[in-house]
């Protein structure tokens, strides 16, 4: 049987997206003729900028994806943290670049999923997730939330938890918190999910 390719690609400022990139990672993995890849979305800010604002340096063994390489994957997972309720805009600049391929509608029919973390409860744990959807709904990309197959872990009450039935989702708090064992499983769950489906697409 050929080789599913499932794409993660993410944005990360401080580290939690990445974070839950690499359980995602592991989970598409996890299924047979799967190979995923972790790819990084190009910054857009000056190091004198990310200095100020003290951020860590970028994962030296994900490589930065250019637009025209998301054609050669059979489905995706789109990671970011949100801004305002929305992704970030390093992400949004990513997705404008994606025209030539939007043009050819080279992505249509491709599954994808979503995933992302924000500050607090009101700060779009949802509402990032569905205003991603649009980007790709121009792509004619498929997207592929958990929905509850995640089971009793989504309706988790005595703990902090991030992730809804768009996808999984961290809580970074002041940036001090970093994503829990339970937000960890949800990841892992929803990269093995996202990649069982590319693969029944594919095939």
């Amino acid at each position: 049987m050929t080789t599913t390719k499932i794409y993660i690609v993410y944005y990360s400022l401080y580290g939690h997206v990445e974070t839950m990139a690499r359980e995602i990672q592991r989970g598409a993995n996890a299924v047979q003729d799967v190979e995923a890849t972790l790819w990084q979305v190009p910054e857009t800010l000056s190091n004198l900028i990310l200095q100020k604002m003290k951020a860590p340096s970028k994962a030296d063994d994900v490589p930065e994806i250019k637009p025209e390489q998301l054609s050669e994957a059979d489905g995706f997972v789109f990671g970011f943290p949100s801004r305002f309720g929305v992704m970030a805009a390093q992400c949004k600049a990513f997705f404008e670049a994606t025209h030539q391929l939007w043009e050819k509608q080279a992505l249509a029919g491709k599954p994808a999923g979503i995933f992302w973390s924000t500050g607090f409860h009101g700060g779009g744990q949802e509402l990032t997730a569905l205003t991603a959807v649009t980007q790709l709904a121009h792509h004619g990309m498929i997207y592929v939330p958990i929905g509850y197959t995640f089971g009793s872990g989504m309706f988790e009450m005595n703990e902090v938890k991030g992730g809804s039935p768009y996808g999984a989702g961290t809580y970074a708090a002041d940036g001090s918190r970093e994503p829990s064992e339970l937000e960890l499983k949800q990841a892992f769950y929803q990269g093995k999910y996202v990649a069982e489906m590319a693969k029944k697409l594919k095939h």
